[in-house]
């Protein structure tokens, strides 16, 4: 199993919003904002090539969208979907997989492309794309919270390429998911319904998890850290604790697809909870 950074961007939200109840006087010591309260946040994708495979997990936001929907988000930086694939000597076509975490804008949009004759179809022709059912009902009937993060654009062109597959979720853990052994996805419904973090186990014995929103930076590592955008924090204090318990203890990478800084951190037990033990700007630096 080979993995690769794919860098797709980086944009901006509101710093309250990323950190919920948590006062502006401490997270702001890992997350300074700007002077509209704005942070910064990458869109870092996960490449992994295993068997004959090449999976993509998450695909950033796009650029499909209007003017007007971007100035909203503030993108920014050098990097984008493209030329990241390049560098890793791959390009769109070369991808078998696109592993989705969930289907927020910012998670799916690189997934679909505008044609020049203005129809949406997938960006990666020979792909399979990867949702679940729950999560799919979810987002095509989307609650008043979240109506604005499921865009129909980015999800119906999936369904009309028949290339969208669904993952049958029968427990919180499901083991050797999509036909690869050892790549088994943990449940995780406090932020959204059926999100779904990668859990990779490498032959070396090594395990990678890809945190999507359940972590988005190592900001967030304190229980009661959560996202104003959850749906139901509770459950996601929960769902930190059950997952971070077992990271710390099994010694686990944890692949951090929003931190602007640090790509990749390890944790470990303390007599505050689970803290932050190392991050590194490159998973390679805590993988071997």
């Amino acid at each position: 199993m080979r993995l690769h950074t794919i860098h797709t961007g980086n944009f901006k939200l509101d710093g309250g919003a990323m950190f919920g109840v948590v006062p502006q006087q401490l997270w702001s010591r890992t997350n300074p904002p700007d002077a509209q309260n704005l942070c910064t946040w990458a869109m870092r994708s996960l490449l992994v090539e295993v068997s004959s495979r090449l999976v993509l997990i998450d695909c950033g936001i796009g650029n499909k969208q209007s003017e007007k929907f971007f100035s909203h988000y503030h993108l920014h930086g050098e990097h984008d979907l493209d030329k990241s694939l390049r560098k890793a000597g791959f390009s769109r076509d070369d991808i078998t997989d696109v592993f989705l975490t969930h289907l927020h804008f910012d998670h799916v949009g690189g997934g679909v492309i505008r044609r020049d004759d203005e129809l949406f179809v997938p960006a990666f022709p020979n792909a399979t794309y990867w949702s679940n059912e729950s999560h799919w009902q979810w987002a095509l009937n989307p609650n008043a919270r979240e109506k604005a993060s499921f865009l129909s654009e980015n999800l119906l062109p999936l369904h009309e390429s028949g290339q969208l597959q669904m993952i049958d979720r029968k427990a919180r853990l499901t083991r050797n998911a999509i036909g690869i052994e050892g790549w088994d996805i943990f449940f995780a419904d406090g932020h959204t319904e059926s999100q779904m973090i990668p859990v990779l186990r490498q032959p070396s014995g090594q395990t990678m998890a890809f945190m999507a929103d359940l972590l988005p930076s190592t900001g967030h590592i304190p229980l009661a850290y959560v996202m104003g955008y959850d749906t139901r924090p509770l459950l996601t204090l929960e769902e930190k604790k059950l997952f971070l318990d077992t990271a710390a203890s099994e010694e686990w990478v944890l692949f951090l697809e929003h931190d602007p800084i640090h790509a990749a951190c390890t944790v470990k037990h303390s007599e505050r909870g689970v803290r932050l033990e190392e991050a590194a700007p490159s998973w390679k630096d805590l993988l071997g």
